[in-house]
Parts: structure tokens; C-alpha cells; sequence
């Protein structure tokens, strides 16, 4: 079975990062190969930038460093920019990575990705971060059933 391949949005990585979180089970998923996140340079960048302001340089590097070490951690070089978002351009990093990395999803709660349901080409499909947890439940019930 293939895995499901998707695109983290800076905040949902954000949020699965504690341990107490309600959505730790999406991080800890990724942690153990559930599914595969693809990422680009920029999306690097930001989850670092975002991370150091939430912790401090430390956590946040290291963090990154455990994120692109991981298998099912897919680095990919983004060669063509489709502009889709206007309502806030720097979202469109996510949508070209997903565009290149043939995901299934761009996991975000972020409402400026709502624009991608109107557009038949290139076809990105969104994902809520409660809709994404109910896919980790379906996974995580396979694994164990």
C-alpha cells in the first residue's frame, strides 16, 4: 500500500509538536512512517523561523534536523511558481511543493487555501487538521487491526 503523501502547513506542524497536544498523534505519525510530508526549502525555512519564535534557536534547529533526517521526509526542489493564492502570497510555497511532490493533501486550516477548491487546474486538495486526525485514526486502526 502506498503512503499517503502530504504537505504540512507551518501551523499544524506547530501545534502536533507538544506532547500534550490534541494533535500529537499527527506528529507522532510522522515520526513513525505513517505517512510521507514533503517539504521544500521555504517550508523549511519557515517552520524554523516559526518554531524560533515560539521555543528558541536550539529547539527550533533541532527539530528541523529530526524532521529532515526522518525517511518519509521528502525534500523536493521547486521549479515552477503557480501563484494561486493571492489573498496571501507566502502560503503559495505550500501549494507549489504539493503541486511537485504529487501529494494527496495540503493539510492546513488556514482559510486563504480555500481559494484551491475553486481551481480545476492544478488540482490541490485541502485537508482540515481535524479531517487529517481522522485519516491518522483510520491508519493507525489498520496498523493495529
Amino acid at each position: 500500500m502506498n503512503k499517503l503523501r502530504v504537505v504540512l502547513d507551518t501551523n499544524v506542524l506547530l501545534v502536533s509538536i507538544a506532547r500534550q497536544s490534541k494533535y500529537r498523534p499527527i506528529f507522532d505519525a510522522l515520526l513513525l512512517g505513517q505517512f510521507y510530508a514533503i517539504i521544500s526549502n521555504e517550508i523549511l525555512n519557515e517552520y524554523v523561523e516559526i518554531l524560533e519564535r515560539k521555543t528558541n534557536a536550539i529547539v527550533a534547529h533541532n527539530i528541523a534536523e529530526s524532521i529532515t533526517n526522518l525517511p518519509n521526509v521528502e525534500k523536493i526542489e521547486i521549479s515552477f511558481k503557480w501563484n494561486l493564492i493571492s489573498a496571501d502570497p507566502d502560503d503559495n510555497k505550500f501549494v507549489d511543493c504539493a503541486i511537485a511532490g504529487r501529494v494527496k493533501y495540503v493539510v492546513t486550516d488556514d482559510k486563504h487555501f480555500n481559494v484551491l477548491k475553486e481551481i480545476p487546474f492544478p488540482k490541490v486538495d485541502i485537508i482540515s487538521i481535524e479531517e487529517f486526525m481522522k485519516e491518522i485514526e483510520i491508519m493507525n486502526a489498520e496498523n493495529t487491526g
